[in-house]
């Protein structure tokens, strides 16, 4: 098994940290630079920051956003929101992110996946799955877009299999039932997905307690374990999740 690793996760807007439940519903969690100095001081081996109104506004991430925070940490920085175009995925690594993770444009453009992952290298292209509970598709999830508000009638599974064909390097799953709740990874969404790649694959949404990132990784087949309310509320630390994920046998960077 992989070096299991932790990662943060700054949803962003209006030049501040968000979060809510189930996508909606945004309170305040800070400041991004501030959030991003203290999750380096306690361990976080990576960081995501999605400005998670980009693609709803019909803008681009805002670029000063990821420069502020890529200047005071050295985590690898995964940036989302808003990304369509060769041109914004080369502006944003210059501004400083180490990755890019795209969701809407890629389900718009699926070319574009193929093309990013040319141009700057596989492991640089994140893509995220959102998505949602629906028997009518073939996994019983169904791929939703746009910041979550519009179903798209195709299913999540077989699209993360065509992420992996088209060269994305890691598979962002993020099950809507679940997010900001504290009640645990949807395992069964994460494990579908992790078994239908042969790529990294991120858990995320509802991480609230130290067996949920474990059940994430045995049970969800994880490789990464993005979380956000549990850390900006300071509910449990970096250091509990890891010294938790070490005494049952798994494998973490110090």
């Amino acid at each position: 098994m992989s070096v299991v690793k932790i990662m943060p996760c700054l949803d962003m807007k209006e030049g501040r940290v968000v979060k809510g439940i189930h996508f909606v519903d945004l309170k305040d969690a800070g400041d991004p630079v501030e959030n991003a100095v203290y999750y380096q001081k306690e361990g976080a081996d990576e960081l995501a920051m999605l400005d998670i109104a980009a693609t709803l506004e019909n803008r681009k991430t805002r670029l000063a956003w990821v420069k502020n925070v890529s200047s005071v940490i050295d985590l690898q920085l995964t940036v989302g929101g808003g990304i369509s175009t060769l041109e914004d995925i080369e502006m944003v690594l210059e501004a400083g992110a180490d990755k890019i993770s795209m969701n809407s444009a890629a389900v718009k453009e699926p070319n574009l996946v193929t093309r990013a992952a040319q141009q700057f290298g596989q492991e640089k292209v994140t893509v995220a799955i959102d998505a949602r509970r629906n028997k009518e598709m073939p996994s019983g999830f169904e791929l939703v877009v746009s910041g979550g508000t519009k179903p798209v009638g195709q299913d999540a599974v077989t699209w993360a299999k065509q992420c992996q064909e088209l060269g994305a390097g890691v598979i962002l799953p993020t099950s809507m039932d679940g997010d900001g709740t504290q009640n645990g990874y949807d395992l069964e969404f994460t494990r579908a997905i992790s078994d239908a790649v042969d790529l990294p694959v991120i858990a995320s949404g509802g991480a609230g307690t130290l067996e949920h990132f474990y059940e994430g990784v045995v049970q969800g087949g994880a490789q990464v374990l993005l979380a956000a309310s549990v850390f900006h509320y300071r509910i449990l630390s970096i250091g509990q999740v890891k010294d938790y994920l070490r005494e049952k046998g798994l494998e973490v960077r110090s």
